[in-house]
């Protein structure tokens, strides 16, 4: 962790509102701009980023300082990954442990993966605010390592609601909160490029500024994404010009400045 420059945990509330999918579409905007990028995936009971990214299921090796992180495009290797997903024998296996050994394993993660130089490590978690979210944090103050949060819900007020408990979470675990994401924010017609409302609109705006949260901006759901996602590919490399595009791109911008000035 000495030589990764910021970290960023990817938090909210509420299952299935595209956490995963968020995480993995950010590394590669990131790395769109030229950042070196990893992802730690502290999902234990559902990995889904090795799929995301067509990754596969590589041998995790060892090195002297640890872990070697797979890559997602080797031989460039500047999209580092680490997940249980590689330390599974089987991957339709369940992960049926207790708080002790998921915290064991987030322990390893942080102290024993030998990342190299990255500019920005991204951490994406299950839904909630229990023992992972609490072991990744206490491990991230154990080691020293400067971290904030971005907070994701859809516009529905049942997920703003889920994760306007979990900005109360990152204020008593001091985690500052780098800004919040709606996700699912209209429908984009892949032949029209109009974007339509599905659920009510603006609820991450309207959590933002009831919680006095920077608000990052807005992701349509777009079929384009989905498919590209199912098959580990890189939306960003295959549709540059679409309306999901520039928003990923404007968050990831904004992001980086959060970053860059704190």
């Amino acid at each position: 962790m000495s030589r990764v420059r910021h970290v960023v945990l990817v938090l909210s509330g509420k299952g299935g509102v595209g956490k995963s999918t968020l995480t993995a579409e950010l590394a590669l905007a990131l790395r769109h701009a030229g950042k070196k990028v990893g992802i730690l995936d502290v999902d234990l009971c559902g990995p889904s980023i090795p799929h995301m990214l067509g990754v596969g299921r590589p041998e995790v090796h060892q090195c002297d300082a640890g872990w070697v992180p797979v890559y997602a495009d080797a031989p460039q290797q500047t999209l580092a990954l680490m997940s249980i997903g590689f330390l599974l024998e089987d991957p339709d296996d369940a992960v049926v442990w207790r708080g002790p050994k998921k915290n064991a394993l987030i322990g390893q993660f942080v102290s024993d993966v030998a990342w190299g130089e990255l500019d920005v490590l991204l951490v994406d978690t299950p839904p909630g605010t229990s023992d992972e979210h609490i072991s990744v944090v206490e491990n991230l103050k154990k080691h020293g390592v400067d971290h904030g949060a971005v907070l994701v819900t859809t516009p529905q007020a049942v997920s703003t609601g889920d994760v306007r408990r979990e900005v109360t979470f990152c204020k008593k675990a001091g985690v500052r909160v780098l800004g919040i994401v709606e996700n699912m924010s209209g429908f984009a017609c892949p032949h029209c490029s109009e974007c339509s409302n599905i659920f009510s609109k603006g609820g991450g705006e309207e959590l933002a500024k009831l919680t006095g949260c920077p608000f990052l901006g807005s992701v349509p759901l777009d079929p384009q994404l989905g498919t590209r996602i199912e098959e580990g590919k890189d939306f960003i490399r295959s549709f540059p010009d679409t309306a999901t595009f520039r928003a990923l791109d404007g968050i990831c911008q904004t992001l980086l400045r959060t970053l860059e000035a704190a």
